[in-house]
Protein backbone atom coordinates (compact mmCIF):
# COMPACT_ATOMS: atom_id res chain seq x y z
CA UNK A 1 0.00 0.00 0.00
CA UNK A 2 1.09 3.45 -0.65
CA UNK A 3 1.83 6.00 1.37
CA UNK A 4 -1.12 8.48 2.40
CA UNK A 5 -0.33 12.09 1.02
CA UNK A 6 -1.78 14.46 3.86
CA UNK A 7 -3.04 17.94 2.50
CA UNK A 8 -1.61 17.75 -1.41
CA UNK A 9 -0.39 20.87 -2.42
CA UNK A 10 -0.17 20.44 -6.32
CA UNK A 11 -3.02 19.95 -8.31
CA UNK A 12 -3.37 17.55 -11.23
CA UNK A 13 -1.15 17.72 -15.04
CA UNK A 14 -4.87 17.93 -15.84
CA UNK A 15 -5.16 21.30 -14.34
CA UNK A 16 -2.18 22.56 -15.36
CA UNK A 17 -2.78 21.64 -19.10
CA UNK A 18 -6.03 24.10 -18.75
CA UNK A 19 -4.14 26.55 -16.68
CA UNK A 20 -1.65 26.65 -19.71
CA UNK A 21 -3.39 26.40 -22.81
CA UNK A 22 -6.06 29.46 -21.03
CA UNK A 23 -4.05 31.67 -20.98
CA UNK A 24 -3.77 32.09 -24.77
CA UNK A 25 -5.74 34.18 -26.97
CA UNK A 26 -7.72 32.81 -29.96
CA UNK A 27 -7.43 29.52 -28.17
CA UNK A 28 -11.10 27.24 -26.68
CA UNK A 29 -9.78 24.54 -24.32
CA UNK A 30 -12.15 21.47 -24.45
CA UNK A 31 -11.88 18.98 -21.54
CA UNK A 32 -13.08 15.62 -21.83
CA UNK A 33 -14.27 15.52 -18.06
CA UNK A 34 -17.23 14.85 -16.04
CA UNK A 35 -20.20 16.39 -14.77
CA UNK A 36 -20.06 18.70 -12.02
CA UNK A 37 -16.27 18.69 -10.22
CA UNK A 38 -14.39 19.98 -12.94
CA UNK A 39 -17.11 22.30 -14.36
CA UNK A 40 -17.22 23.99 -11.00
CA UNK A 41 -13.71 24.09 -10.69
CA UNK A 42 -13.48 25.53 -13.52
CA UNK A 43 -15.40 28.49 -12.98
CA UNK A 44 -15.41 29.14 -9.22
CA UNK A 45 -12.35 27.47 -6.78
CA UNK A 46 -9.91 29.38 -9.49
CA UNK A 47 -11.87 32.39 -9.08
CA UNK A 48 -10.85 32.92 -5.39
CA UNK A 49 -7.53 31.73 -5.49
CA UNK A 50 -5.93 34.27 -7.18
CA UNK A 51 -9.05 36.30 -8.98
CA UNK A 52 -8.33 34.31 -11.95
CA UNK A 53 -11.26 35.79 -14.20
CA UNK A 54 -14.19 33.50 -15.23
CA UNK A 55 -12.47 30.70 -17.89
CA UNK A 56 -14.88 31.71 -20.95
CA UNK A 57 -12.49 29.61 -22.92
CA UNK A 58 -13.02 26.57 -21.05
CA UNK A 59 -15.77 23.62 -21.78
CA UNK A 60 -16.04 20.37 -20.34
CA UNK A 61 -17.84 17.54 -22.20
CA UNK A 62 -19.52 16.84 -18.87
CA UNK A 63 -19.11 12.75 -18.55
CA UNK A 64 -21.89 10.97 -17.17
CA UNK A 65 -21.97 7.41 -15.77
CA UNK A 66 -23.24 6.19 -19.23
CA UNK A 67 -19.92 7.23 -21.04
CA UNK A 68 -17.62 6.05 -18.44
CA UNK A 69 -19.17 3.03 -18.11
CA UNK A 70 -20.10 1.68 -21.66
CA UNK A 71 -20.62 3.76 -24.71
CA UNK A 72 -17.17 5.76 -24.44
CA UNK A 73 -16.76 10.19 -24.61
CA UNK A 74 -16.23 10.00 -28.31
CA UNK A 75 -19.51 11.00 -29.54
CA UNK A 76 -19.91 13.42 -27.05
CA UNK A 77 -16.37 14.81 -27.46
CA UNK A 78 -17.56 15.54 -31.23
CA UNK A 79 -20.85 17.00 -29.96
CA UNK A 80 -19.00 19.95 -27.69
CA UNK A 81 -16.22 20.14 -30.63
CA UNK A 82 -19.33 20.63 -33.52
CA UNK A 83 -21.13 23.48 -30.90
CA UNK A 84 -17.77 25.43 -30.50
CA UNK A 85 -16.03 24.99 -33.91
CA UNK A 86 -15.40 29.13 -35.21
CA UNK A 87 -13.59 30.85 -37.59
CA UNK A 88 -9.94 32.12 -36.33
CA UNK A 89 -10.71 29.68 -32.83
CA UNK A 90 -8.23 27.26 -32.12
CA UNK A 91 -9.52 24.14 -30.11
CA UNK A 92 -7.29 22.13 -28.17
CA UNK A 93 -9.08 18.68 -26.40
CA UNK A 94 -7.55 18.01 -23.16
CA UNK A 95 -8.27 14.27 -21.06
CA UNK A 96 -8.73 13.99 -17.74
CA UNK A 97 -8.80 11.14 -15.27
CA UNK A 98 -11.36 9.60 -16.02
CA UNK A 99 -11.15 9.64 -19.92
CA UNK A 100 -7.85 8.32 -19.55
CA UNK A 101 -8.88 5.57 -17.35
CA UNK A 102 -11.33 4.17 -19.85
CA UNK A 103 -9.08 4.63 -22.84
CA UNK A 104 -10.67 6.91 -24.71
CA UNK A 105 -9.26 7.16 -28.55
CA UNK A 106 -9.63 11.01 -28.87
CA UNK A 107 -6.58 10.74 -31.43
CA UNK A 108 -8.12 8.21 -33.95
CA UNK A 109 -11.52 10.48 -33.68
CA UNK A 110 -10.03 13.91 -34.20
CA UNK A 111 -7.64 12.37 -37.19
CA UNK A 112 -10.80 11.00 -38.88
CA UNK A 113 -13.47 13.92 -38.03
CA UNK A 114 -11.63 17.06 -37.05
CA UNK A 115 -8.06 17.35 -38.20
CA UNK A 116 -7.81 20.72 -37.22
CA UNK A 117 -8.31 19.80 -33.49
CA UNK A 118 -5.36 19.04 -31.48
CA UNK A 119 -5.57 16.51 -28.26
CA UNK A 120 -3.32 16.69 -25.29
CA UNK A 121 -2.94 13.87 -23.17
CA UNK A 122 -2.96 15.46 -20.11
CA UNK A 123 -1.34 12.50 -17.97
CA UNK A 124 -3.75 13.60 -15.01
CA UNK A 125 -2.65 10.19 -12.76
CA UNK A 126 1.58 10.14 -13.65
CA UNK A 127 2.29 14.31 -13.00
CA UNK A 128 1.41 17.01 -11.00
CA UNK A 129 0.78 20.31 -12.09
CA UNK A 130 4.56 21.89 -12.27
CA UNK A 131 5.32 18.57 -14.41
CA UNK A 132 2.24 19.36 -16.61
CA UNK A 133 2.67 22.90 -17.21
CA UNK A 134 6.53 21.86 -18.51
CA UNK A 135 5.17 19.31 -20.68
CA UNK A 136 1.98 21.17 -22.33
CA UNK A 137 4.35 24.58 -22.74
CA UNK A 138 6.79 22.13 -25.11
CA UNK A 139 4.15 20.44 -26.90
CA UNK A 140 2.87 23.99 -27.22
CA UNK A 141 6.30 24.42 -29.43
CA UNK A 142 6.33 21.49 -31.07
CA UNK A 143 2.68 21.61 -32.18
CA UNK A 144 2.62 25.27 -33.56
CA UNK A 145 6.05 26.18 -34.18
CA UNK A 146 6.68 26.73 -37.86
CA UNK A 147 9.30 24.79 -38.57
CA UNK A 148 11.78 27.70 -40.16
CA UNK A 149 15.20 28.82 -38.67
CA UNK A 150 15.71 31.26 -36.25
CA UNK A 151 15.97 34.83 -37.70
CA UNK A 152 17.32 36.29 -33.73
CA UNK A 153 16.78 39.93 -33.40
CA UNK A 154 19.08 41.65 -31.59
CA UNK A 155 18.15 42.87 -27.98
CA UNK A 156 15.33 40.86 -27.70
CA UNK A 157 13.63 39.26 -24.74
CA UNK A 158 10.93 36.71 -24.27
CA UNK A 159 9.72 35.21 -20.81
CA UNK A 160 8.35 31.74 -20.42
CA UNK A 161 5.88 30.86 -17.43
CA UNK A 162 3.06 33.05 -16.29
CA UNK A 163 -0.10 31.32 -16.72
CA UNK A 164 -3.52 31.25 -14.83
CA UNK A 165 -2.77 29.77 -10.86
CA UNK A 166 0.53 31.17 -10.44
CA UNK A 167 1.27 32.54 -6.96
CA UNK A 168 1.64 36.13 -7.09
CA UNK A 169 2.08 36.30 -10.94
CA UNK A 170 1.48 39.28 -11.83
CA UNK A 171 3.83 41.23 -9.62
CA UNK A 172 6.90 39.34 -10.11
CA UNK A 173 6.28 39.72 -14.31
CA UNK A 174 6.05 43.61 -13.91
CA UNK A 175 8.97 43.23 -12.03
CA UNK A 176 10.90 40.92 -14.21
CA UNK A 177 9.83 43.15 -17.28
CA UNK A 178 11.20 46.40 -15.00
CA UNK A 179 14.19 44.45 -14.88
CA UNK A 180 14.99 43.53 -18.60
CA UNK A 181 13.84 47.22 -19.71
CA UNK A 182 16.23 48.70 -17.76
CA UNK A 183 19.02 46.15 -18.62
CA UNK A 184 18.43 47.75 -22.19
CA UNK A 185 16.23 44.87 -23.32
CA UNK A 186 13.48 44.72 -25.66
CA UNK A 187 10.33 42.39 -24.94
CA UNK A 188 9.58 40.66 -27.58
CA UNK A 189 7.02 38.13 -25.67
CA UNK A 190 5.58 36.94 -22.62
CA UNK A 191 4.36 33.56 -22.84
CA UNK A 192 1.88 31.83 -22.81
CA UNK A 193 0.02 34.42 -20.85
CA UNK A 194 -0.17 37.98 -23.22
CA UNK A 195 0.59 35.87 -26.18
CA UNK A 196 -1.73 33.80 -28.97
CA UNK A 197 -0.73 30.60 -30.76
CA UNK A 198 0.70 32.99 -33.53
CA UNK A 199 2.88 33.62 -31.13
CA UNK A 200 4.82 30.26 -30.59
CA UNK A 201 7.28 30.57 -33.52
CA UNK A 202 8.71 33.92 -32.83
CA UNK A 203 9.97 32.59 -29.46
CA UNK A 204 13.22 30.89 -31.28
CA UNK A 205 14.01 34.65 -32.60
CA UNK A 206 14.42 35.89 -29.29
CA UNK A 207 18.04 37.29 -27.92
CA UNK A 208 17.72 35.73 -24.61
CA UNK A 209 14.75 33.53 -22.83
CA UNK A 210 14.29 34.10 -19.22
CA UNK A 211 12.39 31.19 -17.23
CA UNK A 212 10.12 33.28 -15.05
CA UNK A 213 9.76 29.98 -13.07
CA UNK A 214 12.41 26.98 -11.58
CA UNK A 215 9.63 24.54 -11.78
CA UNK A 216 8.50 24.86 -15.14
CA UNK A 217 9.47 25.99 -18.61
CA UNK A 218 13.04 24.23 -18.38
CA UNK A 219 11.73 22.41 -21.76
CA UNK A 220 10.96 24.43 -24.01
CA UNK A 221 13.71 27.20 -23.08
CA UNK A 222 15.99 24.39 -23.85
CA UNK A 223 14.13 23.58 -26.93
CA UNK A 224 14.68 26.81 -28.32
CA UNK A 225 18.24 27.20 -28.56
CA UNK A 226 19.16 30.56 -26.41
CA UNK A 227 20.54 31.73 -23.66
CA UNK A 228 18.60 31.63 -20.50
CA UNK A 229 18.62 33.12 -17.75
CA UNK A 230 15.92 32.92 -14.57
CA UNK A 231 14.24 35.21 -12.26
CA UNK A 232 16.34 37.02 -9.21
CA UNK A 233 15.67 36.77 -5.88
CA UNK A 234 17.96 38.83 -3.58
CA UNK A 235 20.43 41.78 -3.82
CA UNK A 236 23.46 39.34 -5.36
CA UNK A 237 21.04 37.61 -8.07
CA UNK A 238 19.31 40.55 -9.07
CA UNK A 239 22.92 42.15 -9.79
CA UNK A 240 24.43 39.45 -11.72
CA UNK A 241 20.83 39.02 -13.65
CA UNK A 242 21.02 42.90 -14.49
CA UNK A 243 24.75 43.05 -15.47
CA UNK A 244 24.72 39.07 -17.26
CA UNK A 245 21.04 40.35 -18.92
CA UNK A 246 23.59 43.45 -20.13
CA UNK A 247 26.29 41.45 -21.49
CA UNK A 248 24.40 38.73 -23.66
CA UNK A 249 22.49 41.59 -25.17
CA UNK A 250 25.26 43.87 -25.86
CA UNK A 251 23.93 46.70 -23.69
CA UNK A 252 26.20 46.29 -20.59
CA UNK A 253 26.60 49.80 -19.95
CA UNK A 254 22.97 50.85 -19.94
CA UNK A 255 22.62 47.39 -17.01
CA UNK A 256 25.10 49.01 -15.50
CA UNK A 257 23.99 52.74 -15.50
CA UNK A 258 20.64 51.15 -14.52
CA UNK A 259 22.05 49.33 -11.40
CA UNK A 260 23.46 52.36 -10.12
CA UNK A 261 20.25 54.13 -10.00
CA UNK A 262 18.09 51.22 -8.48
CA UNK A 263 21.07 51.50 -5.44
CA UNK A 264 19.89 55.26 -5.17
CA UNK A 265 15.65 54.80 -6.06
CA UNK A 266 14.22 51.37 -5.90
CA UNK A 267 16.76 49.88 -3.36
CA UNK A 268 16.64 53.34 -0.96
CA UNK A 269 14.13 51.81 1.30
CA UNK A 270 16.34 48.77 1.72
CA UNK A 271 18.92 50.93 2.92
CA UNK A 272 16.72 52.67 5.29
CA UNK A 273 15.50 50.01 6.82
CA UNK A 274 18.92 48.34 7.35
CA UNK A 275 20.09 51.40 9.13
CA UNK A 276 17.30 52.29 10.99
CA UNK A 277 17.03 50.89 14.59
CA UNK A 278 15.02 47.99 13.32
CA UNK A 279 17.71 46.63 11.88
CA UNK A 280 18.90 45.01 15.08
CA UNK A 281 15.43 42.66 15.02
CA UNK A 282 16.71 40.91 12.24
CA UNK A 283 19.93 38.61 13.19
CA UNK A 284 16.77 37.50 15.90
CA UNK A 285 13.87 36.53 13.59
CA UNK A 286 13.03 33.02 12.96
CA UNK A 287 11.38 32.56 9.68
CA UNK A 288 10.47 29.11 7.39
CA UNK A 289 9.00 28.84 4.19
CA UNK A 290 6.60 26.09 2.73
CA UNK A 291 6.14 27.38 -1.20
CA UNK A 292 7.07 26.13 -4.68
CA UNK A 293 10.30 26.07 -5.41
CA UNK A 294 10.75 29.05 -6.76
CA UNK A 295 9.89 31.04 -3.81
CA UNK A 296 10.96 28.73 -1.13
CA UNK A 297 14.10 29.23 -2.29
CA UNK A 298 14.60 32.27 -2.63
CA UNK A 299 13.10 33.43 0.31
CA UNK A 300 15.70 31.23 2.24
CA UNK A 301 18.55 32.82 -0.03
CA UNK A 302 17.46 36.48 0.83
CA UNK A 303 16.08 36.75 4.05
CA UNK A 304 18.49 34.00 5.42
CA UNK A 305 21.65 34.52 3.51
CA UNK A 306 21.82 38.23 2.75
CA UNK A 307 19.46 39.70 5.55
CA UNK A 308 20.81 37.53 8.21
CA UNK A 309 17.45 35.55 9.47
CA UNK A 310 17.66 32.90 11.07
CA UNK A 311 16.20 30.25 8.57
CA UNK A 312 14.18 27.32 10.58
CA UNK A 313 13.41 25.21 7.71
CA UNK A 314 12.79 25.63 3.86
CA UNK A 315 10.59 23.10 1.48
CA UNK A 316 9.52 22.45 -1.99
CA UNK A 317 5.92 22.22 -1.43
CA UNK A 318 5.28 20.02 -4.47
CA UNK A 319 8.30 17.39 -2.90
CA UNK A 320 7.77 18.18 1.03
CA UNK A 321 6.18 15.48 3.30
CA UNK A 322 3.02 17.43 5.05
CA UNK A 323 2.80 15.51 7.85
CA UNK A 324 6.54 16.10 8.72
CA UNK A 325 6.05 19.63 7.79
CA UNK A 326 2.75 19.80 10.28
CA UNK A 327 5.98 18.36 12.92
CA UNK A 328 8.20 21.19 12.28
CA UNK A 329 5.59 24.04 12.81
CA UNK A 330 4.73 22.26 16.01
CA UNK A 331 7.82 21.66 17.12
CA UNK A 332 9.89 24.99 16.36
CA UNK A 333 7.22 27.83 15.83
CA UNK A 334 8.75 29.97 13.77
CA UNK A 335 8.37 33.55 14.40
CA UNK A 336 7.70 34.12 10.25
CA UNK A 337 6.10 31.01 7.87
CA UNK A 338 5.75 31.87 4.14
CA UNK A 339 3.25 29.06 2.84
CA UNK A 340 0.03 27.67 2.02
CA UNK A 341 -3.10 27.65 3.41
CA UNK A 342 -2.50 24.35 4.51
CA UNK A 343 0.35 25.52 6.68
CA UNK A 344 -1.90 28.15 7.92
CA UNK A 345 -4.34 25.20 9.42
CA UNK A 346 -1.22 23.73 11.27
CA UNK A 347 -0.66 27.18 12.84
CA UNK A 348 -4.28 27.67 14.17
CA UNK A 349 -4.09 23.82 15.55
CA UNK A 350 -1.88 24.57 17.91
CA UNK A 351 -2.41 28.29 18.46
CA UNK A 352 1.00 29.36 17.46
CA UNK A 353 1.93 33.41 17.32
CA UNK A 354 3.45 32.97 13.89
CA UNK A 355 2.61 35.37 11.55
CA UNK A 356 1.51 33.66 8.28
CA UNK A 357 2.57 35.38 5.19
CA UNK A 358 1.07 33.81 2.28
CA UNK A 359 3.69 32.44 -0.24
CA UNK A 360 2.03 30.28 -2.12
CA UNK A 361 -0.75 28.18 -3.24
CA UNK A 362 -3.47 26.42 -1.95
CA UNK A 363 -4.90 29.19 -0.45
CA UNK A 364 -7.47 31.67 -0.42
CA UNK A 365 -5.33 34.86 -1.57
CA UNK A 366 -5.68 37.25 -4.19
CA UNK A 367 -2.45 38.83 -6.01
CA UNK A 368 -3.43 40.67 -8.72
CA UNK A 369 -1.91 44.32 -7.69
CA UNK A 370 1.52 44.87 -9.10
CA UNK A 371 3.42 46.35 -5.92
CA UNK A 372 3.42 43.25 -4.50
CA UNK A 373 6.44 40.94 -5.65
CA UNK A 374 8.76 38.69 -4.37
CA UNK A 375 11.66 38.96 -7.08
CA UNK A 376 13.86 41.07 -8.24
CA UNK A 377 14.86 44.72 -6.61
CA UNK A 378 11.27 45.35 -5.75
CA UNK A 379 10.76 42.11 -4.08
CA UNK A 380 13.40 42.71 -1.40
CA UNK A 381 11.80 45.97 -0.62
CA UNK A 382 8.04 44.67 -0.30
CA UNK A 383 9.26 41.84 1.80
CA UNK A 384 11.49 43.73 4.40
CA UNK A 385 8.48 46.00 4.59
CA UNK A 386 6.31 43.54 5.26
CA UNK A 387 8.05 41.89 8.05
CA UNK A 388 9.35 45.32 9.82
CA UNK A 389 5.29 46.16 9.70
CA UNK A 390 4.86 42.81 11.69
CA UNK A 391 7.12 43.39 13.87
CA UNK A 392 5.61 46.80 14.88
CA UNK A 393 2.29 45.02 15.35
CA UNK A 394 3.73 42.66 17.93
CA UNK A 395 5.00 45.45 19.59
CA UNK A 396 1.48 47.52 19.62
CA UNK A 397 -0.11 44.00 21.03
CA UNK A 398 1.70 44.35 24.16
CA UNK A 399 1.27 47.94 24.84
CA UNK A 400 -0.23 48.75 28.05
CA UNK A 401 -2.92 50.38 27.05
CA UNK A 402 -5.64 52.14 28.98
CA UNK A 403 -8.69 50.18 28.35
CA UNK A 404 -11.29 48.68 31.24
CA UNK A 405 -10.24 45.35 29.70
CA UNK A 406 -7.03 45.81 30.32
CA UNK A 407 -7.05 45.30 34.10
CA UNK A 408 -5.46 42.21 35.57
CA UNK A 409 -5.53 40.64 38.53
CA UNK A 410 -2.42 40.35 41.07
CA UNK A 411 -1.51 37.40 42.78
CA UNK A 412 -2.21 38.13 46.55
CA UNK A 413 0.40 36.03 47.69
CA UNK A 414 4.39 34.91 46.56
CA UNK A 415 3.76 32.07 44.61
CA UNK A 416 7.42 29.51 44.14
CA UNK A 417 8.65 28.06 41.03
CA UNK A 418 9.96 24.07 40.82
CA UNK A 419 13.17 24.44 38.52
CA UNK A 420 11.59 22.32 36.25
CA UNK A 421 8.66 24.55 35.83
CA UNK A 422 11.16 27.54 35.17
CA UNK A 423 12.90 25.82 32.71
CA UNK A 424 9.63 25.45 31.42
CA UNK A 425 8.46 28.66 31.30
CA UNK A 426 12.01 29.53 29.25
CA UNK A 427 11.77 27.08 26.52
CA UNK A 428 8.08 28.67 26.22
CA UNK A 429 9.19 32.14 25.95
CA UNK A 430 11.92 31.35 23.89
CA UNK A 431 9.92 30.58 21.15
CA UNK A 432 8.37 33.65 21.16
CA UNK A 433 8.73 36.72 19.17
CA UNK A 434 12.51 38.31 20.47
CA UNK A 435 11.11 41.64 20.64
CA UNK A 436 8.07 40.56 22.72
CA UNK A 437 9.90 37.88 25.13
CA UNK A 438 9.84 40.03 28.33
CA UNK A 439 6.22 41.22 27.76
CA UNK A 440 4.94 37.47 27.18
CA UNK A 441 6.95 35.61 29.89
CA UNK A 442 5.77 38.03 32.58
CA UNK A 443 2.15 37.78 31.58
CA UNK A 444 2.41 34.28 31.35
CA UNK A 445 4.10 34.05 34.79
CA UNK A 446 1.50 36.17 36.62
CA UNK A 447 -1.26 33.75 34.78
CA UNK A 448 0.71 30.57 35.95
CA UNK A 449 0.44 31.93 39.58
CA UNK A 450 -2.52 32.98 39.55
CA UNK A 451 -4.05 29.53 38.27
CA UNK A 452 -1.49 28.14 40.89
CA UNK A 453 -3.83 30.36 43.79
CA UNK A 454 -7.09 29.49 42.41
CA UNK A 455 -6.20 25.59 43.15
CA UNK A 456 -5.00 26.36 46.21
CA UNK A 457 -0.97 25.59 45.68
CA UNK A 458 1.66 27.25 46.72
CA UNK A 459 4.22 26.34 43.37
CA UNK A 460 3.86 26.57 40.03
CA UNK A 461 4.62 22.90 38.52
CA UNK A 462 4.65 21.63 35.08
CA UNK A 463 1.65 20.21 35.12
CA UNK A 464 0.08 23.66 36.37
CA UNK A 465 2.31 25.69 33.25
CA UNK A 466 1.18 22.90 30.96
CA UNK A 467 -2.30 24.00 31.40
CA UNK A 468 -1.88 27.27 30.33
CA UNK A 469 0.17 26.55 27.30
Amino acid sequence: MGKTIRDESTASAYWAAVNTFCSLSGVHVVADAPVGCYNLVGVAVMDYTDAIPYLENFTPTSLTEKEIASSGSSETVAAVIEKLRAPGRQLLLVSSAESEMIASDHEGMLKMKYPDVRFFPSNSLGENEWQGRDRALAWLYSEFDDGLPAAVEPGTVSIIGPTWGCFNSPSDLAEIKRLVEGAGGTLRLVFPCESSLHDVAGLKNSDVIIQLYKEFGGTLASQLGRPVLHSPFGMEETKDFILGLGDLLNTRDKAEAFLSREKKTTLKPLWDLWRGPQAEWFPTIRFAAVASKTYALGLEKFLGGEMGMQCLFCHNSAEADNSSVRQEIRQTQPQFLFGRIVDKIYLAEIEAKTRFIPAGFPGPVVRRALGTPFMGHSGMVYLLQEIVNALYDMLFNFLPLNRQSSFQEEPAAKIAWSSEANAMLNEIVRKAPFISQISFGRELKKKAELLALKQGKDTVTPELLGMLN
